[in-house]
């Protein structure tokens, strides 16, 4: 089956293919790619090693080369993977594109969606959905996800509801994530370890569930609808990302409540009140199917008041929350919300409070070493004493100038609330190889640890492990 596949597959798949392989530094029963290449090609062998420069039937030489069936499945879930974003971009750049379908382009051509949307899906534990006969559906349905922090770091989803464009629930389900939880979030969604008592139904029955409510090209709707397929593990060409329609003056992605506030003319819930699945998905489909009738492209409006925030950001994720609230004075008010990323060693949290004279005068008062981050924004390093009597140092930076002026942060390309480390802690170096201009090794160091590996290129993109970096 996957020797009819790669066959019928053009060039420019087959081209990203090897790169992956080569990435992961895969071999098959004639070695690697250079060495596939020595034995294959007694003229040129690895001297020519460039995979656009080689024939597709080099490339598919070389791919069948592996006959191992965690490899075969490795690959398979490549091809489809390459294959769903061609058939997308192929059937968005047709002539007679849907209204629909113009939205699933408007995602895709936003600065930020390469590097929400380049899923590990070719993993054996994801899911990659199948284009199937994009002519036979054009509807849509709208996801939404509640996670918890496990303890190995991942952030499974103990909660998933899908909406249809009636607003009707499709899939609402309770979910086990069959592992130690270490921060169930119920403050965010409400769900606590008692709800998930006795829940038998588990991340790969959503997904199976999920495969079948997306077949045949539906269109799946959510806001930051990345962050719910990765935690579902489900790979999925044809997205719409209200995050991503709707623009905000300062680049950066709205919240769901400000889009809702400036198209729907109401929040998604009243203020206080929990997280709810099918309020969430729903608030997602109401947007898009506003945006189809109104064709809504005024900027929005920035509601929050960033001047009584302060973003903590390059936490160790050894520092729990009520470590975290530590660092404030006994008594404050101040409103902590975490973000986590999965595989990630630091978090980032908004620290809110009751008006911008006490976020002032909360930074004034924390000790440490003062400096301007990259933006201008004033910033500190500061300690925080952990109950294993070990010591923990991350940044605390004011959210605007302290002349109150803008601050385009084009950038950062994550929400303010998944600020990665910055600079000061997190740096990289790229260094081209000088005999091969698609390979490089690039060296991470955060001032503790250090990493090294050689990565693939993928458009204007490298790719290492999980990391990625855009090249210009």
């Amino acid at each position: 089956m996957l020797k009819k596949r790669l066959a019928a597959a053009n060039k420019d798949v087959l081209v990203d293919m090897v790169k992956m392989v080569q990435g992961r530094r895969m071999k098959g029963s004639k070695g690697g790619w250079e060495e596939f290449l020595n034995f294959h090609d007694r003229k040129f062998g690895a001297s020519l090693n460039d995979p656009k420069r080689r024939s597709a039937d080099d490339m598919v030489s070389f791919l069948e080369t592996f006959t191992e069936e965690a490899d075969i499945m490795f690959l398979e879930r490549v091809l489809q993977y390459l294959l769903n974003r061609e058939a997308t971009m192929l059937e968005l750049n047709k002539n007679g594109t849907t209204d629909r379908e113009k939205l699933v382009l408007l995602t895709y051509v936003h600065p930020e969606y390469a590097s929400s949307y380049f899923f590990s899906s070719y993993d054996e534990d994801w899911v990659v959905t199948s284009m199937g006969n994009l002519s036979k559906s054009n509807k849509m349905l709208a996801v939404d996800c509640e996670m918890v922090m496990c303890e190995d770091g991942t952030q499974p989803p103990v909660k998933v509801c899908v909406v249809d464009e009636n607003l009707e629930v499709k899939l609402d389900k309770l979910v086990n994530p069959n592992k130690p939880v270490k921060d169930y979030k119920t403050e965010f969604h409400g769900i606590t370890a008692k709800d998930l008592e006795g829940v038998t139904c588990s991340l790969a029955d959503v997904q199976k569930s999920m495969k079948k409510l997306l077949s045949h090209g539906t269109i799946l709707i959510g806001h930051s609808l990345n962050c719910d397929l990765r935690a579902l593990k489900l790979d999925h060409a044809r997205v719409i990302d209200t995050s991503l329609i709707f623009k905000r003056a300062d680049g950066k992605r709205p919240s769901l409540s400000q889009v809702c506030k400036a198209v729907l003319k109401h929040d998604v819930r009243e203020e206080g009140a929990e997280h709810n699945c099918p309020d969430d998905a729903g608030a997602a489909m109401k947007l898009v199917l506003a945006k189809l009738r109104t064709g809504f492209d005024e900027v929005i409006k920035r509601d929050d008041d960033l001047s009584k925030q302060l973003l903590l950001h390059g936490i160790p994720n050894c520092v729990s929350k009520e470590e975290l609230r530590g660092i404030f004075l006994e008594g404050s008010a101040v409103v902590l919300k975490p973000s986590y990323k999965e595989g990630k060693r630091y978090y980032s949290a908004n620290a809110i409070f009751k008006d911008q004279h006490e976020a002032h005068d909360t930074f004034l008062s924390m000790q440490g070493e003062e400096e301007d981050d990259r933006n201008g924004l004033r910033q500190k390093l500061i300690s925080v004493q952990l109950k294993n009597g070990k010591s923990a140092r991350f940044y605390m930076r004011k959210m605007v100038k302290d002349d109150d002026s803008p601050v385009l942060d084009s950038f950062r390309k994550k929400q303010t609330q998944e600020v990665e480390p910055s600079n000061e802690e997190c740096n990289y170096i790229l260094k081209k190889n000088s005999d091969d201009s698609d390979h490089a090794k690039i060296t991470l160091h955060d001032g503790t640890h250090n990493f090294s590996g050689s990565p693939f290129k993928f458009e204007k993109y490298w790719f290492f492990e999980d990391s990625f970096f855009e090249v210009d």
